[in-house]
């Protein structure tokens, strides 16, 4: 098998497969999210994007009557437009901490508005978090083709084994992931259902056409695709659990 090593650390053969020395779930992730559900996350705020969030606010982006759809890791910003046309009466940020990815779409700083939508690089934890402070909950929530992150060493880096985990999913709204690896969703689904004691679970999904050029290439190449959809009700009732506490 032809495998390269990216700068992030993820081990991807030519065809966009996943290379990884797990077999399944990892054994540690159950502890893993149980140990972020019970710790404050204190990560300090990555400053651009709190000022691009000021700036959101200022231009009265969430005043709006528009319901909020957020394509979090959005790279070149095809799913965002995507997005915008299938959901024309939503407002539709996408946003990604990629420069050279969002340059693509005609990206070069602050934020990048068309129609109903806007794309901003931003860092995605703080962004998250600024939303949270702000009472702010999207109606849908999407993360497409996340960085796999396979080591197994690596789990914390997942946004499911990651510490930020918890604020995702108090963000409320229907989340979907999807996927080409099927660990990463199985991880993802059992993580929510850690949670949220809710069941979820992983689905097949066959797309006639792909929302981001990772997709897309997946499609062609007649790669299997996952799909991890947390209903609003599941993560409506986590966020106000949390705010219980």
């Amino acid at each position: 098998m032809d495998v390269k090593t990216s700068n992030a650390g993820e081990n991807i053969n030519k065809s966009g497969l996943v290379s990884s020395k797990q077999n399944g779930v990892h054994p540690g992730l159950d502890t893993n999210v149980r140990k972020h559900l019970d710790t404050k996350w204190r990560q300090p705020m990555h400053a651009p994007t709190v000022d691009l969030f000021r700036q959101l606010e200022q231009h009265e982006a969430f005043s709006t009557r528009q319901p909020l759809i957020l394509d979090s890791g959005c790279g070149t910003g095809k799913s965002t437009r995507w997005l915008a046309e299938r959901y024309p009466h939503h407002l539709v940020i996408g946003a990604d901490r990629s420069l050279s990815r969002l340059a693509r779409s005609g990206y070069t700083s602050g934020l990048q508005y068309s129609e109903n939508w806007m794309l901003m690089r931003a860092e995605l934890t703080t962004f998250w978090q600024l939303l949270l402070n702000a009472g702010i909950s999207p109606e849908k929530h999407f993360l497409f083709y996340p960085n796999p992150w396979p080591k197994p060493a690596h789990l914390s880096r997942r946004w499911h084994g990651h510490p930020v985990f918890p604020q995702l999913l108090s963000l409320g709204g229907e989340i979907e992931l999807r996927c080409n690896w099927r660990i990463y969703a199985e991880e993802f689904a059992r993580a929510a259902m850690v949670a949220t004691r809710e069941n979820i679970k992983v689905q097949t999904i066959k797309p006639s056409t792909g929302v981001s050029p990772f997709e897309q290439k997946y499609i062609e190449r007649g790669q299997q695709l996952f799909s991890v959809v947390i209903p609003a009700g599941f993560s409506h009732t986590f966020r106000q659990q949390r705010l219980n506490q």
